[in-house]
């Protein structure tokens, strides 16, 4: 039976399909092509009642609408072509929209020819285009896990601008934030262990923004794991990227010390939850979960943590999530203050103080999300072979599945193979735990690249 969100996402389609028609067949005024906008905006504010944001993505030949295929709209065939004919793969239309808006959007994409798939398309405020990232699952392709790695990057980069424009204009720029957590919900979906990989890079001159994108990658894993999908892990996804904007009003000299900060310090550094949370309240277009996750994200459970003298009888969900994620990114990345610890050593944090200060229940998830050896470390096996974790194995972390690339010799093997350690029958010839985790750097290998 076909759900009444489908229904409106059908409809949404085919209001966008007659208004981009009627735009290319009648001169500018024609009531018919304002009656077209009429219905479109019609259709989207119905959308919009379920969720602040509607994306209409192009995947190959297929329209899908945020998750659902509209493989049964009439209109999708020529619809699809014109939005290809202007390089379009993403629209993403959030709530508030005017028809103003929409028939400058029209207007733009029914003149699309091959030229506009280069030019620069208006700017609008409720209005967004851009390329929808969709990997091929392929396991241990090179080519998706390249393709990735720029999707990454890309991130990175991305979170550079947002935290720049939020120290020197007050406010994180929303719309680059949305479409790289577009992105990055996209590829959480499609290929997560790769994703995941990618955050155990270190790459410790951009700490700030790559702790930024891995504390939203490994959220959105998380929810997606309870099941989250679709407008809420993007909203997550944004708001954890957000977590830490408040200390972009932390001197410098005490957010780039080297050294442990002082009692003194420390005190002004805490100060970041709540200027975190003032600043996303004021930014028009952030999920209501932002302000939220930047105010709580050092509470805990026990209702130890700050700002102090905050107590929390439950804390939101989200909150957790990020919680979880901040502590083992941030412990797991070498700074000159810190060096990095193993998972193994996190996970042990996490449960301290007899498991009240994190959800235990959230933890063990966690865990059985990225692995005691999460995917992209290189390990030295039992019997001495050198490996690289491909796939975490959820009912026992410990024994992940791996790929051999050294044998027991120490020479590199023309030919690597994988093992499913959960599967080793415990004799000593055969390789069935890791030992230790290793330095890849030491080895001279990308671990990514043999993934």
């Amino acid at each position: 039976m076909t759900t009444p969100r489908l229904q409106l996402a059908d409809e949404l389609l085919r209001r966008l399909a007659a208004a981009l028609r009627s735009a290319q067949l009648y001169s500018k005024g024609h009531p018919i092509i304002g009656r077209n906008l009429d219905s479109l905006s019609g259709a989207l504010q119905l959308l919009h009642s379920l969720s602040p944001s509607v994306v209409v993505g192009l995947v190959g030949e297929q329209v899908v609408v945020d998750d659902m295929p509209m493989t049964k709209a009439d209109a999708l065939g020529p619809l699809a072509r014109r939005l290809q004919q202007g390089g379009i793969e993403r629209i993403t239309i959030e709530r508030g929209v005017t028809t103003d808006e929409l028939k400058t959007f029209v207007e733009a994409v029914s003149a699309a020819d091959a030229a506009f798939a280069s030019s620069p398309f208006p700017t609008l405020p409720h209005i967004r285009v851009g390329r929808v990232t969709i990997e091929q699952r392929v396991e241990g392709s090179l080519t998706d896990m390249a393709t990735i790695k720029q999707l990454y990057s890309d991130a990175v980069s991305a979170a550079g601008s947002v935290w720049d424009s939020a120290r020197a204009e007050g406010k994180p720029d929303v719309g680059v934030a949305r479409t790289m957590i577009d992105g990055l919900a996209q590829a959480v979906a499609q290929n997560r262990t790769a994703l995941l990989a990618l955050t155990t890079l270190k790459n410790y001159d951009n700490y700030t923004f790559t702790h930024m994108v891995n504390v939203s990658v490994l959220t959105m894993g998380q929810a997606r794991g309870l099941g989250i999908d679709g407008p809420l892990l993007r909203e997550l996804g944004m708001a954890a990227l957000m977590h830490d904007i408040g200390k972009v009003r932390t001197p410098l000299d005490i957010l780039n010390k080297p050294e442990a900060l002082t009692s003194e310090e420390f005190a002004i550094m805490k100060r970041h939850t709540v200027e975190g949370a003032e600043i996303l309240r004021k930014t028009p277009d952030v999920p209501t979960l932002a302000p939220v996750i930047a105010f709580e994200h050092h509470l805990r459970i026990d209702g130890t943590g700050y700002p102090d003298g905050i107590a929390r009888s439950s804390l939101n969900i989200g909150t957790m999530l990020c919680s979880i994620a901040d502590v083992y990114d941030a412990m797991r990345s070498q700074r000159a203050y810190q060096q990095a610890h193993p998972s193994d050593r996190i996970l042990q944090v996490l449960k301290r103080s007899d498991g009240k200060q994190f959800d235990q229940h959230l933890v063990r998830r966690f865990a059985q999300l990225v692995g005691i050896y999460p995917p992209g470390n290189l390990v030295r096996l039992n019997t001495g072979e050198i490996a690289v974790v491909r796939k975490v194995y959820a009912p026992d972390p410990h024994r992940p599945q791996v790929r051999v690339i050294f044998g027991r010799d120490g020479e590199r093997l023309d030919l690597p193979y994988d093992i499913n350690l959960w599967e080793a029958d415990g004799s000593e010839a055969q390789a069935g735990s890791v030992v230790a985790p290793l330095d890849a750097a030491a080895f001279g290998v990308d671990p990514l690249s043999l993934m």
